[in-house]
């Protein structure tokens, strides 16, 4: 860029800058340029006054800018166009706005004002510095850098350049960066420190302002005191620069200023070497300002030595003197100091002057505001307390010169001013001497004293009062020289016994406090004595309060903080622990003997951190097992001295130690002691925060984070760091703050939940919790809220990740937790005497938030449903007061989108309100409510129900969830180290010495309490190889209490007499020994390397008889050590016989096996565990030694059957699958079938073990049941035992479930058990299956009929047969005679089920198809025809008997069985089996073949022929049986028969049309059974008229030879309605024969097609009544239509015309169903076929039209009615015919009803007609209505009665006939007007119609109701669309006036219907009659002022209609 440029650029003025001309990009700071482009002015000026709103409520003072810079005025105001002057007042304003938004520049509402001020006043160009100075102390942060990106600062001569690299790299401005621009830039160093005094003279006008200047003056400082220490010469520039600023922050009464203002004259002091003149100046400047600030007098003074220290000038001069001397507590302030630094630069000026002072008071001079007193005292102070030894030899060597008495005595005098005034006097043996002596200010005459008083006391000489030495003695020991304090308590040792030993120990106790031996080690010899003294006080035995007091003022000696063991700190530490305090006090029991080890074996540099974790351990271990009560007051002293300040190296690290403790001893027992974890708790969060901004600013380095996860105490190198970094006085708050952390990780683990705590609730309500599960609530909250805080540092993320692992690992109880917080602040009652803030509520939301984001969406899902409190908690906060509570809350809202929920109605609604909802509390329960009564509208059904159901659920929660949650949810809604090792051990060749390292292993194990020892003792003794013998010595019992062997021997004990002693000995040896063995048996339960194991065994089956009878008290352990022996024993079998193999007897004797014990264990334990264990042992050694177990077979499976299966877990269920695959194979190996015996032997141990499963089913869960009795079967073998099952199955239910069933459960009981009979049975082949039902079939066989006998009848054995026992499954001696039956009935009804069940057939179809029953079937249908046979002659035998019912249930059952077979059954074999069963000589069972055979025709399946031929011949013996007739079983005889029809009907059906010939004869046959003589019962004459429709259907015409005697019989049966009333099934056949005849032979019926339609329309009644959707209702209107469509019409019309004859007398109810067949005939005719019926038809319908006139005295309603039927028929014919047939016909029908003698009832019949057929014609009618006109008007006219009085109709009822005649007429002639295309309205038809139709608005005809409903729906259409036909305004206009004239009639009615036409009339012509308006108005102006109120009404109204109507207002023409 040139220079010219660069020139120009300089003087642009910010207007011209092109940004505020760009369209596409602007300025912001909150948006993005583009999108900062589509914001308006509108929405910029919203934003900025939401963020004035915001921080208004902060901070008041910015309301006085709301005018100037955020008012509408300023919305508008242009600033690039105003004056110079508005301008520099705009600037002021701006700038005065940016410093007061300066503090709170990182909050968002002060970006939201920024924002508008770019936007509207573009400060980034005007303002560049103000802005500048407003974010410079935010250099750091990302907005900082964001400001600067806005300005315009590429020009490298602009002032702010150098910010270039932060604008283009978008990284924050470093610090170094800053502060190297500070110093090498002078004006930017006066840009900051002018920017200070503006700020504090800005605040200064508001009081307590202070704090908003706090980060400006932290920047100040850091900025200008780095600068100056950074700059390498700081030049007398910079001083001169800053000088007038140090010069005006002295004088600020501002602390933070003055502070920052020292700061800087120190750093310049120390920097810079000045002239005497201008440090005299600066440090008079700093005493005379000193004290405006009392608070800042120290750090003053401070800042003064420094400057004195460093520029050391030669005087400051007199006048700040009398300044300094006035500065209260001088004297403290600077001993203060001097303790740490040296203060005698001060004192080097002060003292000169402050002697000068006192010699002026002393020679009388005044002295400048001081008194003479305080400045003796203070000097005489100052050099006995600073310089004691100085000031004692300078007064010895001046006494010695002095020779004059009266000097001497001024001396004296002077001296005297100390407090030694007696200090030089001879020490005599008088009490004033010796007292002044005692208090002497030089320690040797103090010590001259204490032994020249010790001498007293030995020597007890009288006269000395011994309270004065009691109170020298103590008065000595707290001397501040040690060698008086020692002398002192030498004395005190001596005169003890005239002590109290509370004074004793308060005393010494003090000692101990006092005592410093880090700063001087001869405290040691002190400590010593004063320990001896102590321990031998025989009240702290006694007194457990003072003892408890010595204890915890020693502990801080006995802590080890040193590791020089030669410090007096360690000698002390090790001579307490040994001096006998240790076993005078239980909390420090053991500490002498835990110190001495770890002295001994911890390395140089770690003995600190072992010493004092060890001391946590032991004082954690002696307050947890030591007396509860004595315990709890010495933990009360430990957290009295926890909460005492430290402030020495020995108090913190005491401190440390004692918290650690306090935190081990919150749970003992895995239980927590909550009122005493509250108070450590309550300790450990004063100390945090306390330390709250160092802990969360320390860094813990990243290896300490896993640390920080783990369960364990300080890590030891924690502790020697602690110590070297406190020696080195450094970092001290942070070497606390990193130990407080690991406290507070060891008090999260050690807090543990109560067993009270309800974790499985919906809502944790602290309002029903117990008072243990409130704390723990309370203290979880604490933590969370500690670990929020300090959420900043990674260590507590850490902790935080820890604390939810340990107590909220489940998402469940995490998001309950969550709730309680998100909620409880709502809390009045506080139950968990806790404050949960807005700000931990608010975080707490957005955990949540984060946490719900990161969840899965099933977890969501569970998470968003009524179990879960999430989405109430939620919905209560969206109703907070507090924004932020509000947007956290529509947040984790959000993270529920989308999921699945039964609350998502609400949580979908509320997301899309979110803004609003943030921006209002109040918007959630207004929308809520809307959001109900919204959907309460909706139609849907489904939307109310999910509404429905949203609310209720929501409501729900009010009765679990807290009160008040509750509340508030009412309030949403009211709108709505080194170890062995293998190679280690192995090497070691002795087995003496390995034994014996085994036997410490396992002592080791047994005594020790550290969870890491037993891992690792259990990790090494894994890993090695060890030989079972040495094992097996280690769980031999010790010599001295050695048990017993066998259970034999312990009873022979028992029975001896024993003293009670001996017992308890006993007892104690082994407890401890059976600790030991359970511990050893723990460890083998993993060992794998374990030599020759099989020497255990005898040992384990020793201990398990031992384990079987324990003595009491160990009954508990006992059944843990069984389970443990009994996994030892089947691990060994398992390692012995991997494969379950034979063990070889060399191995492993079988003798040695005890299974008669494991056998007994079962029986005696009552554990699961126990049974679990010792089955699977069981089923291991089934096929090891399977002979022992065969032996106790049958006690196995009592048990199994009695406790294991009714257990439901999955272990339970293995445990009996293992033991069943194991055992049961052992059983049916034994069967090798060479022995009858054996097998039967084997059959009846099968038959009992499943026995037992079968009675242990009720009580298996269900889920088991079927697995379990599948695996049982499939073990054994379900060819042989699936049928015993099903028999124990059946036997079960018969004797006991139907016994324990409910009355009205049985049938549902029994159709789940067979369900589950068919799930068994399908788990196995169907070959099997079938073998099954078999085998079944031949039990049942077996049995007897009856219980008293013992041989069945129905089969006979021979001899052999007879005297084989049978097997007993079933046993009929132990049930009863109904039980038997009853399980025959159950046996065969489950076989017939099972057949047809779908779980059976698709096994089969899975199988392979019926194929795979190849040669089974035969067998099967053999074994059921036989068992058939056998129950048939059961029945036979009892009929005489009360069992006969049975026997005939039975009987059908197994017909149903047979059924099922048949269906399984190829056709080739059904058909000869059926006809074999046909001609059965029992009635049923000939029924039954029938049923079969039927049910095998129905199938729709293509049959071959041969099959086919089969079938045919049937039909003989078929019609043998409908031909039959037998005496005996009449009733059955007709079912048969019937039965026997319906199988020739459906053989007709199938194979008739193909084979007709054969079923002539069935049609004779049923033909002669339906003869009226035969007299047939019903259902046989039904089944034989179906059988007639079918055969006839399929014969056609081979059925005509039987019409002549089918139909007469026919038509008989159906005149008989009274028999067809009774029986619809019987009127449904007779139906259907009639259709059918009549739809085959439609040609050969006429002779008969009278009486057809007599029938077909008397029936129409009967049907009708039936109803319309009735069956027999349907098949005639069926008939009806086969009689119109399929007869010519040369054969139906003269049947219908003879038939019509018969009808008129009897026309009710008939002429209807008459009419509907001639109609539908009609329709179906074709053309030629009408016209040459056409004459026919004309002189029928001219017959039937004068119907009305041959009934005129009947009912009009009636006679209309049947007249309509009539006229219906006659249009459905005219609507066929020409114009030219028509016309004629038309014309005919008008003369017949004009004649002159011809009825005037013709006219409403011709009327009716006319209108039906205008009606049906449409415009086609206008062609023929021209001689209608005349007619019409005429009528019209005679029947108005405003015009005649003559009646029209000569009759009574003449008016009802005149309404209706006009009804005709006027609706006729709408369709005619309403279809007129062809303009047949002419002007003279028009004329000839309009008067007598206006005329009708007079017509009163019929009376008020009648008039006005022929008026409004007649009449009044008739008009209007009268005028549409005319089409002429000439003619409308007099329309229009006729009616008008109308209203001017004398009736209010009249005049109404007037009213209405008119505006039907405009409603017409619409536009059009604008023209007919001018006349109107007149008529319509009187009608408003009519004096009837509804025609005055409706006048407005129709006015009103008018105007809408014309689209002009009117009512300015009234």
């Amino acid at each position: 860029m040139t220079s010219l440029a660069q020139q120009l650029q300089r003087l642009a003025l910010p207007q011209s800058d092109a940004s505020l001309f760009s369209r596409d990009e602007v300025a912001s700071l909150l948006f993005d340029p583009k999108e900062a482009a589509t914001i308006d002015r509108d929405t910029a000026f919203a934003i900025g006054c939401t963020g004035l709103e915001e921080l208004l409520g902060i901070d008041p003072s910015f309301e006085q800018f709301e005018a100037p810079l955020f008012s509408q005025l300023a919305k508008t105001l242009e600033r690039s166009v105003q004056t110079k002057a508005v301008n520099k007042q705009l600037d002021e304003n701006i700038s005065l706005f940016l410093i007061h938004l300066s503090p709170y520049f990182l909050l968002k509402p002060a970006q939201k004002c920024l924002e508008w001020l770019i936007h509207r006043f573009h400060i980034h160009l005007y303002n560049q510095d103000s802005l500048i100075a407003c974010v410079l102390p935010y250099h750091e942060t990302r907005i900082f850098v964001r400001v600067i990106q806005l300005l315009k600062i590429n020009n490298s001569k602009h002032r702010w350049f150098w910010l270039l690299p932060v604008k283009q790299s978008g990284v924050p401005l470093a610090k170094g960066t800053l502060i190297t621009h500070c110093y090498k830039d002078l004006g930017f160093m006066d840009f900051i420190c002018s920017l200070v005094t503006k700020s504090v003279k800005v605040f200064a006008e508001y009081p307590g302002s202070s704090a908003q200047l706090r980060v400006l003056l932290a920047f100040y400082a850091s900025t200008i005191v780095s600068a100056l220490v950074a700059a390498e010469d700081v030049s007398d520039n910079i001083i001169a620069k800053l000088f007038p600023y140090i010069q005006k922050g002295l004088k600020s009464s501002l602390p933070d200023y003055r502070a920052a203002t020292y700061m800087i004259i120190c750093q310049i002091s120390v920097k810079v070497t000045m002239e005497d003149t201008f440090v005299n100046s600066l440090a008079s400047q700093i005493i005379k300002t000193l004290t405006k600030i009392p608070s800042l007098i120290k750090d003053g003074l401070s800042c003064l030595i420094v400057l004195l220290q460093r520029q050391k000038p030669e005087s400051l001069g007199k006048k700040p003197f009398p300044h300094l001397c006035n500065v209260p507590d001088l004297i403290t302030i600077l001993h203060g100091i001097s303790e740490t630094y040296d203060v005698s630069p001060l004192l080097r000026y002060m003292l000169p002057h402050l002697v000068v002072s006192i010699i002026h008071h002393v020679t009388g001079e005044e002295t400048e505001g001081m008194d003479a007193i305080i400045f003796d005292m203070l000097l005489i102070y100052i050099f006995v307390t600073q310089y004691p030894r100085t000031l004692d030899v300078v007064l010895e060597e001046h006494l010695k010169e002095i020779a004059d008495l009266k000097k001497q005595e001024l001396f004296h005098q002077f001296v005297s001013l100390s407090t030694s005034g007696g200090k030089y006097q001879f020490l005599a043996d008088s009490d004033t001497s010796l007292m002044l002596s005692l208090n002497h200010p030089l320690a040797p005459v103090r010590i001259l004293a204490m032994n020249h008083l010790k001498k007293i006391m030995k020597t007890s000489k009288e006269g000395v009062d011994e309270s004065f030495i009691k109170e020298a003695v103590l008065a000595r020991l707290g001397d501040d020289n040690i060698d008086v304090v020692l002398s002192a308590i030498s004395a005190f040792e001596i005169f003890k016994e005239h002590f109290s030993s509370e004074v004793t120990i308060s005393n010494l106790l003090t000692l101990f406090q006092r005592a410093e031996l880090s700063k001087n080690g001869e405290w040691y010899e002190v400590l010593k004595i004063a320990a001896d003294i102590l321990i031998k006080e025989e009240i702290l035995s006694e007194n457990d309060q003072l003892s408890n007091q010595v204890v915890v003022c020693l502990l801080p000696f006995m802590v080890i903080n040193n590791d020089d063991t030669e410090s007096a700190e360690m000698k002390i530490a090790i001579y307490l622990s040994k001096s006998g305090i240790c076993s005078l006090h239980p909390l420090l029991r053991g500490w002498e003997e835990a110190l001495e080890n770890v002295i001994k074996s911890t390395k140089p540099g770690k003995l600190i951190g072992v010493a004092n974790q060890k001391m946590i351990e032991l004082l954690a271990d002696n307050i947890n097992l030591g007396d509860p009560s004595s315990m709890l007051k010495m933990v009360e002293d430990l957290i009295s001295v926890g909460e005492e300040e430290s402030f020495n190296l020995k108090q913190k690290v005491t401190f440390h130690v004692i918290l650690s403790v306090l935190v081990s001893c919150c749970s003992s027992l895995k239980e927590t002691h909550f009122p005493f974890a509250i108070r450590v708790f309550s300790l450990l969060q004063k100390k945090i925060k306390k330390l709250e901004s160092v802990i969360t600013a320390v860094e813990i380095p990243s290896e300490w984070h896993i640390e920080l996860m783990l369960d364990r105490g300080i890590p030891v190198e924690l502790w020697a760091h602690y110590v070297e970094e406190l020696n080195s006085t450094q970092r001290v708050a942070v070497e606390d703050s990193v130990f407080l952390v690991f406290s507070l990780k060891k008090f999260i683990y050690a807090l543990k939940a109560p067993k009270s705590f309800p974790k499985g609730d919906i809502w944790w309500n602290p309002e029903q919790l117990k008072e243990d599960s409130r704390d723990y609530l309370h203290l979880l909250i604490g933590l969370f809220e500690m670990m929020l805080n300090g959420a900043d540092a990674v260590h507590f993320r850490v902790l935080m990740k820890l604390f939810i692992k340990v107590h909220l690992e489940d998402v469940f109880q995490l998001f309950k937790f969550c709730s309680v917080l998100w909620t409880y602040g709502s809390s009045l009652s506080n139950p968990l005497n806790c404050s949960v803030k807005t700000v931990l509520q608010t975080q707490a939301l957005y955990v949540g938030c984060a946490m719900l984001s990161s969840q899965k969406t099933q977890c969501k899902h569970q998470l968003a449903s009524i179990s879960s409190p999430v989405v109430t908690s939620l919905l209560i906060n969206l109703g907070s007061p507090i924004k932020e509570v509000r947007r956290a809350a529509i947040q984790c809202l959000q993270a529920l989108s989308g999921v699945a929920s039964p609350f998502y109605l609400i949580i979908d609604h509320l997301i899309s309100k979110a803004e609003e909802i943030t921006s209002d509390d109040a918007y959630v329960i207004q929308d809520l409510a809307t959001l109900f009564e919204e959907l309460q509208r909706e139609k849907k059904l489904k939307s109310h129900q999910k509404l429905s159901e949203t609310l209720k659920n929501l409501l729900s929660c009010v009765y679990s969830c807290p009160s008040y949650i509750a509340k508030d949810l009412m309030k949403v809604l009211q709108g709505v180290n080194g170890e062995i090792t293998k190679p280690f051990f192995a090497a070691i060749s002795d087995e003496r010495v390995q034994q014996k390292l085994l036997r410490m292993l396992f002592d080791l194990l047994v005594n020790c309490k550290n969870s890491h020892c037993a891992q690792t003792v259990s990790s090494v003794f894994k890993g090695i190889s060890v030989n079972a013998e040495q094992v097996r010595i280690e769980l031999e019992p010790p010599d001295k209490a050695k048990p017993l062997g066998t259970v034999q021997q312990k009873r022979r004990q028992k029975m001896q007499q024993k003293k009670s002693q001996d017992l308890e000995s006993v007892q104690e040896v082994g407890g401890s020994y059976w600790q030991r063995v359970t511990l050893i048996l723990e460890l083998l339960q993993h060992k794998k390397k374990l030599r020759s194991p099989q020497i255990l065994v005898p040992t384990l089956f020793n201990l398990l008889s031992r384990c079987l009878e324990p003595l009491p008290q160990e009954q508990g352990n006992m059944e843990y050590t069984k389970q443990l022996i009994l996994s030892c024993l089947l691990n060994i079998c398992q390692k012995l016989s991997p494969d379950g193999g034979k063990i070889p007897k060399d191995i492993l004797d079988e003798e040695k096996f005890n299974v008669e014990l494991i056998v007994q264990c079962i029986r005696l334990s009552e554990m699961p565990q126990t049974h679990h264990h010792a089955l699977l042992l069981l089923g291991t050694v089934a096929g090891i030694f399977p002979d022992k177990v065969l032996h106790n077979i049958m006690s196995i499976f009592t048990f199994m059957g009695a406790n294991v299966m009714r257990l439901d877990d999955t272990y339970s269920f293995q445990v009996i699958n293992k033991t069943v695959k194991m055992v049961i194979p052992a059983l049916i190996q034994s069967d090798s079938g060479d022995s009858i015996e054996v097998s039967r032997n084997v059959e009846e141990i099968v038959v009992k073990i499943i026995s037992v499963f079968v009675d242990a089913l009720p009580h298996v869960p269900e889920h088991r049941r079927l697995p379990i009795l599948v695996q049982l079967v499939d073990t054994l073998g379900a060819e042989k035992f699936l049928w015993i099952l099903l028999i124990l199955l059946f036997e079960q239910y018969v004797t006991k479930t139907v016994l324990a069933a409910a009355y009205g459960e049985k049938d549902a009981i029994l159709e789940a058990d067979t369900e589950f009979w068919f799930s068994v049975c399908c788990e196995f082949s169907v070959q099997h299956q079938i073998q099954s039902l078999m085998n079944i079939l031949q039990y049942l066989l077996k049995l007897p009929e009856e219980k008293e006998e013992t041989i069945p009848k129905a089969v006979s054995f021979n001899k052999s047969e007879s005297q084989e026992e049978m097997l007993q499954v079933f046993n009929v001696e132990t049930h009863t005679s109904k039980q038997l039956r009853h399980f025959k009935f159950l046996s065969v009804s489950f076989m017939s089920q099972l057949l047809s069940s779908n779980n059976f057939l698709k096994k089969v179809v899975e199988s392979g198809g019926p194929e795979i029953l190849k040669g089974l079937e035969e067998r099967l249908l053999e074994t059921v025809l036989g068992y058939i046979s056998a129950v048939a002659q059961s029945m036979e035998r009892n009929a005489d008997k009360l069992t006969v019912k049975f026997w005939r249930a039975l009987l059908s059952k197994a017909y149903d069985l047979l059924d099922k077979v048949n269906a399984l059954l190829p056709t080739e074999t059904f058909i000869p089996v059926i006809r074999g069963l046909v001609g059965n000589p029992l009635p049923s069972v000939r029924r039954k073949a029938l049923d079969l055979l039927n049910n095998k025709l129905q199938q729709n399946i293509s049959w071959k022929k041969t099959i086919v031929t089969r079938f045919l011949k049937l039909v003989p013996d078929l019609l043998a049986i409908v031909q039959r007739k037998k005496k005996e079983g009449e009733e059955e005889q007709a079912i048969n028969r019937q039965t026997a029809l319906y199988t020739l009907k459906l053989l007709c059906k199938n194979f008739g049309a193909e084979n007709p010939d054969p079923f002539v004869p069935v049609l004779s046959t049923a033909v002669k059974l339906i003869a009226p003589e035969r007299k047939e019962e019903k259902n046989v004459l039904g089944s034989a008229l179906l059988c007639i429709a079918e055969v006839t259907s399929t014969l056609e015409a081979l059925a005509i030879p039987q019409l002549p005697s089918l139909m007469p019989s026919l038509l008989t049966t159906m005149k008989n309605t009274s028999e067809l009333v009774s029986s619809e099934v019987y009127l449904l056949s007779a139906l259907a024969a009639l259709q059918k005849v009549v739809e085959t032979l439609p040609h050969f019926i006429s002779p008969y097609l009278e009486g057809i339609l007599s029938q077909v329309i008397h029936l129409e009644k009967i049907t009708s009544e039936m109803g319309s959707a009735s069956q027999a209702n349907i098949r005639l209107t069926s008939l009806k239509k086969t009689l119109a469509t399929t007869l010519a019409p040369r054969v139906l019309l003269p049947a219908i015309k003879k038939t019509y004859k018969q009808i008129e007398k009897n026309w009710k109810n008939h002429m209807g169903p008459f009419m509907s067949i001639l109609q539908e005939h009609i329709g179906v005719m074709k053309k030629e076929e009408l016209t040459s019926h056409q004459s026919q038809l004309t002189a029928f319908f001219l017959e039937a039209l004068d119907f009305r006139a041959q009934h005129s005295e009947n009912d009009l309603e009636e006679v209309g009615k049947t007249e309509n039927c009539i006229i219906d028929c006659l249009v459905a014919m005219v609507v066929k015919l020409s114009e030219v047939t028509f016309r004629p016909l038309f014309f005919k029908l008008f003369d017949w009803a004009k004649t002159e003698d011809a009825p005037k009832d013709r006219l409403l019949t011709f009327y009716n007609l006319a209108d039906c057929i205008a009606e049906k014609l449409k415009g086609l009618f206008t062609l023929f209505a021209g001689h209608l006109v005349k007619p019409f008007a005429d009528t019209l006219n005679q029947v108005n009665i405003s015009k005649t009085d003559e009646a029209f109709f000569d009759s009574e009822n003449d008016p009802e006939k005149c309404c209706l005649l006009l009804q005709f007429i006027l609706n006729c002639l709408y369709k005619i007007f309403l279809f007129d295309t062809q303009h047949f309205i002419s002007k003279e038809r028009a004329e000839a119609l309009m008067m007598p139709l206006v005329d009708q608005l007079e017509n009163r005809l019929g009376g008020e109701e009648k008039f006005q409903e022929r008026v409004t729906k007649h009449l009044i259409p008739c008009i209007a669309q009268f005028s549409v036909a005319m089409a002429d305004d000439s003619l409308w206009k007099p329309l229009n006036y006729q009616i008008l004239l109308k209203t001017r009639d004398s009736s209010p009615k009249v005049r109404f219907a007037a009213l209405i036409t008119v505006l039907a009339l405009a409603e017409k012509l619409k536009e059009n009659y604008i023209v007919l308006l001018p006349e109107s108005i007149p008529f319509l102006a009187e009608l408003m002022e009519d004096e009837c109120e509804e025609v005055e009404h409706q006048c407005q109204k129709t006015i009103q209609q008018l105007e809408t109507v014309l689209g002009e207002p009117l009512q300015s023409y009234f």
